[in-house]
C-alpha cells in the first residue's frame, strides 16, 4: 500500500476533485481489457479499435488527468480521431487503491522504473494490443499527471515510444516523491539541459534513436507552471544533441510555436504555447477536419485541438 496522506494532496494540486464528465457519443464502443499480462501497477485497461483496423497502424496512449478516467479519450479528441484517421488508442486508468485521487505515480520510483510499477503495465497494454491488432508505431500523450507520465514512458521504454506529447506535464525524473513534486510543479525545477539529459540516459541502455516530443502548455496555468515547458525542452533536446535554441519559431491556430531540429535537420522537440490558458488540454469542438474534443472540466475550448495537432505531427 502506498502513502496515500501526501498522494491525495498532490492529487488535489494537479487537478480538482471534480469527476470528470465525458460525452456518451462514443463511450460504448470503448472497451475494458481485464487481462492483458504483466500488471505489476495494478492499473485498468481500456481501449478502442475502430473495426477492421487493418494490421501496421500506429497506436497511441492516452493518459488521463487526476479525478479523471478513461473517458478522458474522448473528451480530449482522441477516440474520434482514432476512427477517423483509423489507428488505436490505448487508455490506461488509475485506481485508487493505488492513488487516492487518480493520479498516475509519476513522481514515484517504484512507478517510473523500466520493468516495474505502472509504467511496465502501461508497457503491458501496449505489447497486448500490438499482438491482437497488429500495430505497428506506439506513441504516448497525456494531460498534468498524464503529462507527466507519458514524459517517463518515453525516458523508460524509448525502444517502444517513438514519440510523445506532453500537456500540461513536467520533465522526467524531476521528483522523486510526493513531496518534492510540488516544488517541480510551481515555479518548477531549474536544471542544466545535461542534467535533464542524463536523467533520461540513465533510465535505460537505450542510445538512440530517440522519441520525438511536443509540449503543449498554457501561459496562466497556476499549477503546473509553464516553466516546465522550457525545462522538458531542454531535456529532450539534449537527448537529440541538439541545443535549446528554436530553429522555427512561427504561430499554429494563433499560438506561437517552436521547433527544434537535431544536427541532421529532423524536428526532434516541438513547443506550442497557449496564450491566456490555464491548466487543461487544449480542444477545438466542431466538424471540421482540424476541430475535436469536447470542453468539460480542465478540456478547454482554445480553439485548437491539441490531439489533432499531435496526430498531424505524428503522421497518423
Amino acid at each position: 500500500m502506498r502513502v496515500l496522506t501526501l498522494i491525495a494532496l498532490l492529487s488535489v494540486s494537479l487537478l480538482s476533485t471534480t469527476p470528470l464528465v465525458a460525452p456518451q457519443a462514443d463511450a460504448a464502443t470503448v472497451t475494458e481489457v481485464p487481462a492483458f499480462g504483466s500488471n505489476p501497477g495494478n492499473l485498468r485497461m481500456f481501449r478502442y479499435v475502430p473495426d477492421g483496423l487493418p494490421a501496421g497502424r500506429p497506436l497511441v496512449v492516452v493518459l488521463h488527468g487526476c479525478t479523471q478516467d478513461a473517458r478522458y479519450g474522448t473528451s480530449s479528441g482522441w477516440v474520434s480521431l482514432a476512427e477517423r484517421l483509423r489507428f488505436a488508442v490505448v487508455l490506461p486508468q488509475q485506481q485508487s487503491t493505488n492513488n487516492y485521487n487518480k493520479c498516475f505515480n509519476w513522481f514515484q520510483f517504484a512507478d517510473t522504473t523500466r520493468g516495474f510499477g505502472e509504467v511496465a503495465s502501461i508497457a503491458s497494454m501496449v505489447a497486448r494490443t500490438k499482438a491482437d491488432f497488429g500495430t505497428s508505431a506506439s506513441y504516448a500523450t497525456g494531460l498534468s499527471a498524464g503529462g507527466a507520465m507519458t514524459s517517463v514512458l518515453l525516458a523508460a521504454y524509448p525502444d517502444v515510444f517513438s514519440g510523445g506529447g506532453v500537456v500540461a506535464g513536467l520533465p522526467f525524473g524531476c521528483a522523486t516523491t510526493a513531496f518534492d513534486a510540488f516544488g517541480c510543479m510551481n515555479p518548477g525545477r531549474n536544471l542544466t539541459a545535461r542534467q535533464w539529459g542524463d536523467k533520461v540516459r540513465a533510465a535505460t541502455a537505450h542510445r538512440g534513436p530517440w522519441p520525438t516530443m511536443t509540449v503543449w502548455h498554457g501561459t496562466a496555468d497556476y499549477t503546473v507552471a509553464v516553466a516546465n515547458q522550457r525545462e522538458i525542452v531542454e531535456q529532450w533536446t539534449d537527448v537529440h544533441g541538439a541545443d535549446a535554441t528554436a530553429d522555427v519559431t512561427d504561430t499554429v491556430a494563433g499560438y506561437p510555436h517552436a521547433v527544434y531540429r537535431d544536427s541532421g535537420g529532423s524536428p526532434v522537440v516541438e513547443t506550442h504555447t497557449v496564450t491566456g490558458m490555464g491548466h487543461g488540454q487544449p480542444v477545438d469542438p466542431g466538424t471540421a477536419a482540424h476541430q475535436c474534443g469536447t470542453a468539460t472540466t480542465y478540456v478547454l475550448d482554445v480553439n485548437a485541438c491539441a490531439a489533432w495537432h499531435l496526430a498531424q505531427r505524428w503522421r497518423l
